[in-house]
């Protein structure tokens, strides 16, 4: 069935968008907005909770939809119903786009979002998916924005509508091909701990335009921070086997806490990859974690020989991005030991 888009209850060409005035209660205190809906709807071949699935579970998406980057949940009711999670995504190759979402999840039925913005209670965007099983392997699904006043201005209706169809042909994409996508995606953690300052630990490796004279896989990196803890960097880097690869990515900077980041310009062998240093502090130190999710690109196995299979390829990876990121690990623990052992002796 072809998708339609919907604009404030009205079948439209794609991207209009008319104003209606709405009701909102805030706080109980019901007051009057001019808004703008803009609402699209595709049918999938996949079963219903496939695709409620992948829209719950956030933290999965930046595998499957190339403008998300990062999500982290900020907190969830003692019955699941509701939560808030926050959310890092693309708005181009050189910037970074982050909002915090409240959600009402109905299970099966919908999961309805608020942009939380204490500067506009009420008159944020507001939206939500809405699911319908048409048949057992069937669902249509409803993306809807509901634009405030301060975010209806000319030309954003149209942008969310096309944020809409990009996020609809992603999650299609995903849904319809889910059981082979989850074969293709691997996902490993190597944990190292440090006996040094959580905050050198970091320092290394967030200095990431320092990196090629600290790591030996990489030969060159041009970094921008434009704003503060987003970087964006190109990379040329070598596998342990030698292999030579170029690639761009986008890092979230947690301090001291976390550095998540997603490549958006990848190696030919993989669909997605992204990744995660963690910092847990204790006594005695720091225990750094270096994780990394991929997803093989199929097509693309014959660059490891002929003949290579998922699981070939599977294998490849654990071993040479395992190797990279220890090493990584290995040059902050030195660094931060060294300087533990210094302030010791002094």
């Amino acid at each position: 069935m072809p998708a339609r888009t919907v604009v404030a209850g009205a079948v439209k060409r794609y991207g209009e968008a008319r104003e209606e005035k709405g009701i909102s209660h805030q706080i109980g205190v019901p007051f009057m907005l001019s808004r703008k809906t803009v609402s699209r709807t595709v049918t999938l071949s996949a079963p219903l909770t496939t695709v409620f699935g992948l829209v719950l579970r956030v933290h999965e998406a930046p595998q499957w939809h190339p403008g998300a980057i990062h999500a982290e949940h900020l907190g969830r009711s003692d019955n699941g119903d509701t939560d808030r999670v926050r959310l890092w995504s693309l708005k181009d190759e050189k910037s970074v786009r982050t909002r915090v979402l409240r959600r009402e999840i109905r299970d099966g039925e919908s999961i309805v979002f608020e942009h939380e913005d204490p500067a506009r209670p009420g008159g944020g965007v507001r939206g939500g998916w809405y699911f319908t099983a048409r048949a057992d392997d069937v669902t249509e699904v409803e993306m809807r924005h509901d634009l405030g006043p301060a975010d209806a201005g000319p030309g954003l209706a149209e942008a969310v509508a096309r944020e809409t169809v990009r996020y609809l042909d992603a999650l299609r994409e995903a849904a319809e091909h889910d059981t082979e996508r989850r074969r293709l995606v691997l996902s490993f953690e190597d944990p190292l701990f440090i006996v040094g300052d959580v905050k050198d630990v970091y320092d290394v490796l967030y200095e990431a335009d320092r990196w090629p004279e600290r790591m030996a896989h990489v030969d060159r990196l041009t970094m921008t921070e434009d704003e503060p803890n987003i970087q964006f960097f190109d990379m040329d880097t070598r596998t342990s086997d030698g292999s030579p690869h170029t690639t761009r990515s986008v890092r979230v900077c947690l301090p001291h806490r976390e550095i998540v980041y997603k490549q958006i310009r990848l190696p030919r062998l993989l669909d997605a990859h992204t990744g995660y240093w963690r910092f847990t502090e204790a006594p005695e130190g720091v225990l750094a974690r270096a994780g990394h999710s991929v997803t093989i690109k199929p097509s693309a196995l014959g660059l490891l020989g002929e003949g290579t299979t998922a699981g070939d390829a599977r294998r490849y990876l654990r071993r040479v991005l395992g190797t990279n990121s220890m090493g990584n690990l290995r040059v902050a623990k030195g660094y931060a030991e060294e300087r533990a052992g210094s302030r010791g002796r002094g």
